[in-house]
Formats: C-alpha cells, structure tokens, sequence
C-alpha cells in the first residue's frame, strides 16, 4: 500500500469533501480517501500499480476542483 497528498483547491463543504472522496473511491486500486476541508488536502490510501496519482487529479479535476 502507499499513501499520497494532494493539495485541493475550491473545496469548501461537506458536499465539496463527498464528491472528492467518492470520486476518488470509485478508482480501482483506491483503498480510502479522506479530505481535510480546513486543510485543503485529500489523502489517499492505494495500492501501487493499480492506479496512477494522474488517474487521482483527473477523477478530482473532473468533479470540478484543481489539483495544486
């Protein structure tokens, strides 16, 4: 397993946090995602080789917030 940090910007509420984590949930390989609204980060728990942090930036691009 490994871990990554993205930094996530225009989040800024829990509806912004559910559609980042199940977003990123929904990726095959992804173990968890949590969101730190405050800290504008989601930390992702995945298995290595299964899923790129590109696939990762393109899942939370697409609900409409930048990966920084």
């Amino acid at each position: 397993m490994a871990t990554v940090t993205l930094k996530v910007e225009g989040m800024s509420c829990n509806h912004c946090k559910e559609a980042v984590e199940g977003s990123l949930k929904k990726l095959p390989g992804v173990k968890s995602a949590v969101v730190d609204l405050d800290a504008k980060t989601a930390t992702v728990t995945y298995e290595e080789g299964a899923v790129s942090v590109d696939q990762m930036k393109k899942a939370v691009e697409d609900q409409g917030y930048d990966v920084v």
